[in-house]
């Protein structure tokens, strides 16, 4: 193991966790904001953030690569409910897995942790099209996992997003919350 990748490893997560803390912040999700991918220090996800760190994608992808699954990431999503994985449950009406509908908050940091991950990996690239642009490379491998309300919102707070900007979906988000649902 390099040592400059612990050190690469724990810049990069850790200016992921403050780009999503500020932004959680800015919509009143304070203790998510504090609390946000705390798991990514443990020895299960670190080390292999560290092992296929490249810099510029998630080290997780490169496990995946190598060995068809992500120990990290099965460590990383059953530990934190901003991802829509999270959220998979046993369906009787459809006999198998179905996504379960998100609450609210756990959207609005499932957004602010999209945001930021397409900061850090795009660097001076981002545009505030970036988190639609990888929503939709992955939109294929969602069909039936992902809650279609859930679904219905992440697409419009990022279509929001990306046609008009932070300052607007920040407030869509800060709307909603104080509505208390979607």
């Amino acid at each position: 193991m390099k040592l400059i990748n612990i050190w690469r490893h724990l810049v990069t997560i850790t200016e992921h966790k403050c780009l999503v803390m500020e932004n959680c912040f800015k919509v009143g999700l304070y203790r998510q904001g504090l609390l946000h991918d705390l798991s990514k220090y443990t020895p299960s996800e670190f080390l292999t953030g560290v092992r296929y760190y490249q810099g510029d994608r998630s080290p997780n992808a490169v496990e995946r690569e190598l060995f068809g699954y992500s120990s990290a990431w099965l460590h990383h999503k059953g530990r934190n409910k901003h991802h829509f994985e999270y959220w998979m449950d046993f369906s009787k009406a459809s006999g198998g897995m179905v996504g379960c509908k998100m609450p609210l908050n756990y959207v609005a940091e499932m957004v602010m942790d999209r945001i930021a991950a397409c900061k850090v990996y795009r660097g001076k690239d981002y545009t505030d099209g970036a988190a639609w642009e990888y929503y939709q490379r992955e939109r294929p491998y969602l069909e039936g996992a992902m809650n279609p309300e859930t679904k219905r919102l992440l697409e419009k707070i990022l279509i929001l997003l990306r046609d008009k900007g932070e300052k607007a979906a920040f407030s869509y988000i800060r709307k909603l919350l104080r509505r208390g649902d979607y």
